[in-house]
């Protein structure tokens, strides 16, 4: 490849060196010695080398397996996982996960991210944008308790008493990550979640300690209130998450993850309506008011 540059193009990667140098024409090889280096092929193939696929004319390879073998014998959430890890799950592994995921899928319009997405799916943007507006409302406080929960049951697994990690938390007046819920006096998710783990802990599947951990935190939480602070969709997810082995910051991406098809679903539905610019509140509604009654400008 030749260093001429071509127009609306630019230079080549590598330029040629023999008129680069002036080698073989008995100039000085340092007389340009100012000049861009060569860039080695391998530094350009490398910049975005990665380990999760390799694409190529008529191939492509999922963490070294062919794609055409994938399809039809491994489940979405398997397949997350292969990603993710690079290696496929047991089907334990894989039932966990996929539970995780389908349990987070979806919690309304009265969520934040959805309603947000429904809005945007009236003002034109497209589909693909109302689905990153909802994903991108999903933040430390709506969306990241689980991620936050993971780091507090690494805590206890880590040796920390439960005990003494809720009064730090009642100390600073602070919730507690994946404990209550402002619409569940008991969240329907959690039962049926943690029921599935104590039986991979029971199976050997997965080792017990961030289950042990979370109902540890619960039955700290219960002590001296009428009412006990069941563990909610966050704290369940978070033990599922931890029992599997992900870190905490992709324990946030696995519910983003799932809370996207909701996300997804809800501003199609929206969009189908044909409605236009729908806001926060039903058109007869306007937002109240407690500024300044009408006064007129006296200059």
């Amino acid at each position: 490849m030749s260093g001429r540059r071509t127009e609306g193009v630019g230079e080549s990667v590598h330029e040629n060196t023999s008129e680069r140098t002036g080698a073989g024409r008995g100039t000085d090889p340092g007389a340009d010695a100012g000049a861009p280096e060569a860039i080695a092929r391998d530094t350009v193939t490398d910049y975005w080398s990665t380990a999760v696929s390799r694409i190529r004319p008529g191939e492509i390879l999922l963490r070294g397996y062919p794609v055409e073998q994938l399809i039809g014998r491994v489940t979405f959430a398997e397949q997350i996982w292969l990603l993710l890890r690079g290696d496929l799950p047991t089907p334990a592994q894989g039932r966990l996960l996929e539970a995780a995921l389908v349990a987070a899928v979806d919690h309304g319009p009265q969520a934040p991210s959805i309603a947000a997405a429904r809005m945007a799916a009236t003002c034109g943007v497209g589909l693909n944008s109302a689905v990153a507006t909802g994903a991108g409302l999903l933040g430390d406080v709506h969306g990241g308790a689980g991620q936050q929960c993971m780091e507090v049951l690494a805590r206890i697994t880590g040796g920390e008493d439960a005990r003494a990690i809720v009064a730090e938390y009642r100390e600073r007046r602070a919730y507690l990550p994946g404990f209550g819920h402002r619409f569940h006096p008991r969240d329907p998710r959690r039962d049926p979640l943690l029921a599935l783990v104590a039986e991979a802990v029971d199976s050997g599947e997965v080792p017990g300690r961030a289950l042990a951990a979370g109902l540890a935190l619960e039955e700290a939480l219960a002590e001296g209130r009428s009412r006990p602070v069941p563990m909610n969709i966050d704290g369940a997810t978070a033990i599922i998450y931890a029992e599997l082995g992900f870190p905490p910051g992709l324990g946030r991406g696995l519910f983003v993850l799932s809370r996207s098809v909701g996300i997804l679903a809800h501003a199609w539905e929206e969009t189908e309506t044909g409605t236009r610019i729908k806001g926060p509140l039903p058109r007869p509604l306007l937002a109240g008011y407690h500024g300044p009654e009408p006064r007129d400008v006296e200059r």
